[in-house]
């Protein structure tokens, strides 16, 4: 048999959507033939669950585009096969692949109607029998199977599971549910044995179920729904077969009969399914003709349209595909009906699939072959635009798009132009309607109209310049925001303070560039305005982040957005994992500015809505800042080292100092750090550039900076100072392990000493992280003597108090019973007690030990720090420079109030005024007895 390539059998081609979704598609196929990448590049521009199975799926594409059919076939085969051992994984990559081939044959016409859904419930079918296969094994082998053993696992002992609707009629959809029922055989068993028997096959069902359902970090199989067996709320979910005859007998419906037009045994023992199912034939299909099916199957068309509210005529947006007018459901109800009515006297009738069972009417006369061929028409288009509405997200929607974008990238994928599309789907949804609703002769009133609250008032003046901002410029993106609007005036109308919402909303909005995907993100999913509003209501700074960096958004729909914290190694495991999959060097770096930028906003949002402690956003932000630099060193490291070599010696380690080093950040923090490196006599690199090892390493950490500071596409990482090293600016960026110690022990001042009680080893190589710590350590233990330590504290304090005074009562960090001068106290009893904790509140205990400040006094200090710390924190998400208290508005005010917990502004102002001035007397009264003691400069 010849095989026919992708690119052979391609019909059509969809039409490119979204840029840089098509840029990351064109990286990951670029090994493919013209056609086919062409194809995949554009479908994963429509497609975000396209782009992410091409993301884990590409280097298997590359061989299957040579023959898709084969490719598919091998993919199942090997899944139907697969042994219970590793199931789980296998079964997720199947998925993907037969996902991913499927898709790219549909969009590109390579595949009709038939044979996409074909392969999808051949997959399903293969899924069912490895997951079942793996279900029962183990309770054969614990013997919780009577009289089983392995030998009897070729037909599941009896068991059988039924594919019911569109997995039994061959039809599935692109992510559809599977429908099964399980049963097994009783007859297999002794009467005795039948519930040991029955519990074994339950389990084995529910381990089934769990295999294809379960989510797991590779996915899901298929969601499965078990419901369909008979009375399922007092069932167990696999019964005998003689009760479930015995329950069609008695007290089966119109609507189980027609289920079991399409039911079919799928895994298992199939012959006992077969057994079953003409057991059932009478139930099925009666003999008579049966005109009572129509009004049952009338009454349950009026249900659905009444529990899902699609009554009215036919309007395209959110028109349900399937269940509303003129959809899928009514083609299917419409043949199913008329197989019911004369299946029991014909069996040529009995056809499973839809355009199958149609061709069976049309040719038994009972339905005319001109609608037998339009229904079967429409039917296929219809299901065309449902895979491709689920190919977007991997969603079991069948709902026609909400938005103009959402209709343009339906267009895209469908190869038409918006306008044609539309009415075509106008045109269809009409004609299927009219051909059924003839036949079932029924209709609904439309739903009366709800009452609409009035709107609030705003100032046309600031409606009236939205036109004129550059978002709104573009025809797309006033198109959507005019759609958007509404919606949007709404939610401003409702906040507290409706106006000063729509200014800060208006601020926002004059600020952003474009505004297409925004608007688009936001027509999608409503609930991302009330955040939007919140954001810009409350921090301006925040909301300036985001007006330039929109695209931090989709983080928030990436269903993690509000879990739990994930730490330090986490976020670089996750980022070394980004980098990895990047294709060069400024891609890496771009792409480390993206990922950080998206965590960055998640921490200020939790911040912002009280979902975190100033505190423990302090700690977030330095986890994310030191998860950066630990990916990021490397990469700059073997990027330098393509040109100069390898580090000469051992390396270079990163040494964060200040609040990075106390891992205690705020939104707007530099990274204080030092670079110590050990070439270990190694006098220079050897590479196409040979470098002496202490220009390597300067130029090296010069390379650092750039990847850090440089303006690239996606914006900054961080500002990075290194004034805290070896002599300042005046020394050399990067220090050498000897020359630092010897610095240290030798030349250093009793501020550098102070600053090293609050270092941390950031980034490098393990055994040099190692002795650059033992090194802080022995520096910190040497034994310096209390006055000497406090009379140069004493008079630090008092040059910084010249130098610089407070901006005002908002200004936490500098000034006395401030940040810094808390901080400054605890270093010095840290320092002076040779200890090398870097927690504040460890050392302001040690200045309670030594008897530096009084008894009861540490917690005082401690509390004031923590207060002067959240304010801090607050200050810097709401505002990048000195707070305007006079200019918050009063989301703002509320947020600042709400995490100081402080009920007014006013109150707010009294109690910093109050703890400042505590903890300055408290620190006067201790560093007073320790002034003038300090030794000149020339004793260091």
């Amino acid at each position: 048999m010849t095989t026919a390539s992708l690119s052979t059998l391609m019909t059509r081609m969809p039409r490119r959507y979204h840029a840089g979704r098509a840029e990351d598609a064109e990286a990951l196929v670029a090994a493919l033939d013209r056609d086919a990448r062409t194809l995949a590049v554009n479908a994963a521009s429509t497609a975000p669950y396209l782009l992410g199975l091409l993301e884990k799926e590409a280097s298997w594409l590359q061989q299957a585009a040579e023959d898709p059919h084969g490719a598919v076939a091998r993919v199942i085969g090997t899944a139907a096969a697969h042994p219970p051992e590793g199931i789980a994984a296998h079964l997720r990559q199947a998925k993907r692949r037969v996902a991913l081939m499927t898709a790219l044959a549909d969009l590109g016409g390579a595949w009709g109607l038939e044979e996409v859904t074909r392969a999808l419930t051949d997959f399903a079918d293969a899924a069912c029998q490895s997951a079942l296969r793996a279900g029962l094994t183990p309770q054969i082998r614990r013997g919780k199977v009577p009289g089983m053993t392995e030998d009897d696992l070729h037909d599941a002992a009896g068991m059988v599971v039924l594919a019911m609707g569109k997995m039994g009629a061959g039809e599935l959809n692109y992510s559809s549910d599977i429908d099964l029922i399980c049963l097994f055989d009783e007859t297999r068993f002794d009467r005795d044995d039948f519930h040991a028997a029955r519990s074994a096959f339950v389990r084995a069902t529910r381990t089934m179920s769990g295999l294809l359902n379960d989510r797991t970090a590779d996915g899901y199989v298929f969601r499965t729904d078990l419901r369909l067996r008979p009375d399922p709320a007092v069932t167990p979910v696999c019964m005998a077969m003689a009760a479930a005859e015995n329950y069609y007998e008695s007290l089966g419906r119109t609507w189980e009969r027609a289920a079991y037009i399409k039911a079919r045994p799928c895994a298992g023992d199939l012959e006992a399914g077969a057994r079953f199912l003409e057991t059932l034939r009478p139930f099925v299909w009666r003999k008579h003709l049966d005109f009572a099916a129509i009004q049952d199957a009338h009454d349950m068309r009026l249900a659905i349209r009444e529990h899902k509210g699609l009554g009215g005529a036919i309007t395209l947006p959110g028109h349900d595909m399937k269940l509303g007018r003129g959809g899928i459901r009514e083609i299917e109800f419409f043949t199913q009906t008329r197989q019911l009515i004369s299946g029991g006297r014909d069996p040529d009738l009995r056809v499973r699939d839809t355009c199958g069972g149609l061709d069976a009417l049309a040719e038994k006369g009972w339905v005319p072959s001109h609608a037998a061929e339009a229904l079967q028409d429409h039917y296929r288009a219809h299901r065309m635009i449902e895979h491709r509405q689920q190919m977007v997200q991997d969603a079991q929607t069948h709902l026609l798009p909400q938005s103009d974008a959402g209709f343009d990238r339906l267009a895209c994928m469908v190869d038409m132009d918006t306008h044609d599309l539309k009415a075509d789907l106008r045109t269809r949804l009409g004609a299927v309607h009219e051909i059924t609703e003839g036949f079932f002769a029924a209709s609904r009133a439309p739903a009366p109209a709800r009452d609409v609250p009035a709107a609030h008032i705003f100032d046309a003046k600031v409606l009236d310049r939205w036109p004129s901002y550059p978002a709104l410029r573009s025809e797309r993106g006033s198109e959507i925001f005019k759609r958007l609007k509404p919606d949007l005036l709404a939610r401003l109308a409702a906040a507290g303070k409706p106006d000063e919402a729509l200014l800060a909303f208006d601020g926002f909005l004059a600020g952003l560039p474009a505004g297409v995907q925004l608007f688009s993100l936001l027509k999608a999913n409503p609930q991302l305005a009330d955040l939007l509003i919140d954001i810009v209501s409350t921090s301006p700074a925040l909301a300036a982040h985001l007006s330039r960096n929109a695209g931090v958004f989709d983080a928030v729909i990436g269903g993690d957005f509000f879990s739990d914290w994930p730490g330090e190694d986490a976020l670089a495991a996750m980022l070394q994992a980004e980098l990895s999959r990047e294709p060069d060097y400024e891609a890496r770096l771009d792409g480390t500015r993206r990922w950080a930028r998206e965590w960055h906003f998640r921490i200020g949002v939790h911040l912002l809505r009280g979902l975190i402690a100033p505190e423990v956003a302090g700690a977030q932000y330095a986890d994310l800042a030191r998860s950066v630099l630990r990916a990021l060193w490397p990469v700059v490291g073997d990027q330098f080292a393509t040109r100069h070599g390898p580090p000469p010696g051992r390396g270079a380690v990163l040494l964060g100092m200040g609040s990075l080093g106390a891992g205690r950040l705020n939104a707007t923090s530099d990274l204080d750090m030092i670079v110590i490196y050990d070439a270990q006599g190694v006098e220079s690199s050897d590479g196409k550039r040979p470098l002496a090892a202490r220009l390597y390493y300067a130029r090296l950490t010069q390379a650092m900076i750039t990847a850090m500071t440089a303006p690239m596409a996606q914006g900054r990482l961080y500002e990075i100072d290194m004034r805290l090293r070896p002599s300042g600016n005046q020394g050399p960026v990067a220090t050498s392990l000897g020359s630092f110690e010897s610095y240290q022990k030798t030349q250093a001042w009793v501020w550098e000493h102070l600053a090293l009680t609050r270092a941390a080893v950031v980034a490098g190589p393990h055994d040099l992280v190692r002795d650059v710590e033992q090194l802080r350590r022995e520096i910190l233990g040497s034994g310096q003597s209390r006055a000497h330590v406090m009379g140069e504290v004493a008079a630090m304090r008092a040059r910084i108090a010249a130098a610089k005074a407070p901006e005002d009562i908002w200004d936490a960090k500098i000034g006395p019973g401030r940040l810094q001068d808390i901080e400054l106290l605890a270093q010095g009893a840290t320092l002076s007690a040779g200890q090398a904790d870097r927690a504040i509140a460890s050392g302001l205990a040690l200045a309670e030990a030594q008897d530096i400040v009084r008894s009861g006094e540490a917690a005082t200090l401690q509390a004031a720090y923590r207060l002067a710390w959240a304010l801090q924190c607050a200050t810097r998400l709401l505002s990048a420079g000195p707070l305007a208290v006079r200019d918050l508005g009063q989301a703002g005010t509320a947020f600042l109030c709400r995490t100081l917990e402080s009920d007014t502004l006013a109150e707010l102002e009294t109690q910093m005024q109050q703890s400042y001035a505590q903890a300055a007397g408290i620190i006067d009264r201790a560093l007073g007895a320790y002034q003038g003691r300090e030794d000149s400069n020339e004793e260091r």
